[in-house]
């Protein structure tokens, strides 16, 4: 059995301050009276699994409400755990632990809060868990088989042809790969000869600057030293100039001054050592003027390398403007413009090439699409004759069911053709599409037919029927239940009902009841026992006296739950 409803815990929701539901395997249905609160599980439900919320459903008095559930998830491929781990996984959620995945949604007047195994999500996640979790079916709600690719999709696992619309689609996106290709390369030849030119010349350019990988720093550093020898040359002949060199230089003012020191020394002592500083003074000085002319003859100017560094630094920039900010960049560019004018200049071989390949690929695009649009017509009388055999149990004698094929003149994605199933309720009544059926006890039988016929092909996980058995009785209504409870053998089945016969095939029985405590109105759900559910149906049966009990189990006796 795929994943199963193990728990569903509602807090705060309509009616129900605190509720724990844990459904079984199988069929689970659930009566009671009118406005007790029936319809707040399946409203539990739809919000858990991504629809949208409505404030409105926050119980009087509270800030919030709280719905989680609990679904077991087998580790089978074919189970669907697989396509949940998928979900989980692309989503960036926490996997299952121990094969049970947890859903919760908490509303409240700011806004909606969701979460998947206890990590924060998007509602697209849960409505694509809720894909795979549920179908539920009830009056106005979206049925997943109204969608003719779903349709299309259980026509071909009907039939078998889920393995060959495999192959067909992947054989379909390379052939229109590969004509997306050649389409590009034939669009507009002028277009790509100007390309072609323009990539030319663009590697032609960087070709002939002859780029070093890094030399953009090191003619940085050179193009400083030159553009600065005139200046450092100026200064060294200033200061030597100062130094020694003309009449108030440094040197001659020594000398002077040494003249006078002597003359003084003579006149008085004491001053006689002040001439011998000054030439200590007068040595360092011709020191400082020798050094400084050795580093002045190292450098030199050298007009032609500095407007030849300021040439390759204006080509750098040039070259940087159009291709790259660095160096390393503009030969990446380089690179790419070859390798995309190489695949232009052998357009036409590639076009050569495509041209073989495209018509191969569709030759067996056409070869599959047939085979595909032959199994489908062999699958879709059988099916529709299935369909109709379901539907003549459930009341409709002679109604018309038909599983059509609409060619589409072109290899679409599902195929060549497009399902469409069509019913007419009545005799004489033309054939309409599903999804237009107006009455919603006629969508609803049309379903559990579909659903009896195709339970190995579904994928959907839980079927939750919301009073589809209206405007049923008698015999039809039997048949519904015992149809509900043979899915209940591959699938997990909830079901609102206020018919006795729907309700004693179920194999596990739920009575909702509403109760007031002080002043306020509260939904309570119970499990029945054997003599609960005798009760039930005593009392949905229209009476509670003896004869509505032995009534009662004689239904259950019926559908063989409850032995006598």
């Amino acid at each position: 059995m795929p994943a199963t409803l193990v728990l569903l815990r509602i807090r705060n929701f309509a009616l129900v301050e605190d509720l724990e539901w844990e459904p079984g395997k199988g069929m689970n249905v659930v009566t009671g009276e009118t406005g007790a609160g029936k319809s707040v599980l399946i409203g539990a439900l739809k919000l858990l699994l991504g629809e949208r919320a409505d404030r409105g459903m926050i119980r009087s008095g509270a800030e919030q409400c709280v719905v989680e559930a609990a679904f077991e998830v087998p580790a089978e491929p074919d189970a669907g755990g697989e396509a949940i781990a998928g979900i989980l996984t692309e989503a960036g959620v926490e996997p299952c632990e121990e094969g049970v995945l947890l859903l919760k949604r908490i509303v409240s007047e700011g806004g909606s809060r969701q979460f998947v195994n206890g990590s924060p999500c998007t509602l697209s996640v849960l409505r694509q868990l809720g894909d795979l979790l549920a179908d539920l079916h009830g009056p106005h709600e979206h049925q997943s088989l109204f969608s003719r690719e779903e349709q299309t999709r259980i026509l071909d696992a009907y039939a078998g042809g889920e393995e060959l619309m495999k192959k067909y689609r992947s054989e379909r996106t390379k052939w229109l790969a590969m004509r997306k290709e050649l389409e590009s390369l034939n669009a507009n030849v002028l277009a790509v000869n100007r390309e072609v030119e323009l990539l030319r010349h663009q590697i032609q350019e960087i070709r002939n600057a002859n780029l070093q990988p890094g030399e953009e720093r090191e003619l940085q550093a050179r193009h400083r030293a030159a553009a600065n020898s005139r200046r450092i040359l100026e200064l060294g002949a200033s200061a030597l100039q100062a130094l020694r060199d003309g009449d108030r230089s440094v040197l001659s003012l020594c000398g002077d001054l040494g003249r006078i020191l002597k003359e003084l020394a003579r006149l008085d002592l004491r001053a006689s050592g002040l001439e011998g500083k000054l030439m200590e003074m007068a040595e360092l000085g011709k020191d400082l003027a020798r050094e400084l002319e050795e580093k002045m003859e190292e450098i030199e100017l050298d007009a032609e390398e500095l407007a030849s560094l300021e040439s390759r630094l204006d080509l750098l920039a040039s070259l940087q403007r159009k291709y790259g900010n660095t160096t390393e960049e503009i030969l990446r560019f380089a690179v790419e413009a070859e390798k995309r004018l190489q695949f232009l200049e052998n357009r036409e071989d590639r076009c050569k090439e495509l041209d073989i390949e495209v018509q191969k690929i569709w030759d067996e695009v056409c070869r599959l699409g047939k085979e595909l649009s032959s199994l489908r017509r062999e699958g879709a009388e059988k099916l529709a004759l299935a369909v109709r055999r379901e539907l003549e149990e459930l009341g409709f004698r002679q109604a018309g069911f038909e599983v059509h094929l609409d060619m589409l003149g072109e290899a679409a994605a599902s195929g060549f053709e497009l399902v469409e199933f069509l019913f007419a309720p009545n005799p004489g009544e033309a054939r309409k599409p599903l999804r237009q059926i107006a009455s919603s006890g006629e969508i609803s039988r049309v379903m559990l037919a579909l659903k009896c016929v195709l339970a190995r092909q579904d994928r959907v996980a839980m079927l939750v029927f919301d009073e589809i058995d209206a405007n049923v009785g008698g015999e039809t209504a039997t048949k519904v239940g015992q149809k509900m409870r043979k899915l209940g053998q591959t699938r997990q089945v909830l079901c609102i009902t206020h018919l006795p016969q729907v309700a004693a095939a179920a194999h596990t029985h739920f009575l909702v009841e509403k109760r007031v405590k002080e002043g306020r109105t509260t939904s309570l759900l119970f499990r029945l026992d054997e003599e609960g559910r005798e009760r039930e149906l005593a009392r949905m049966l229209g009476g509670g006296g003896e004869s509505a009990l032995e009534h009662a189990r004689s239904l259950l006796r019926e559908q063989s739950i409850v032995k006598r």
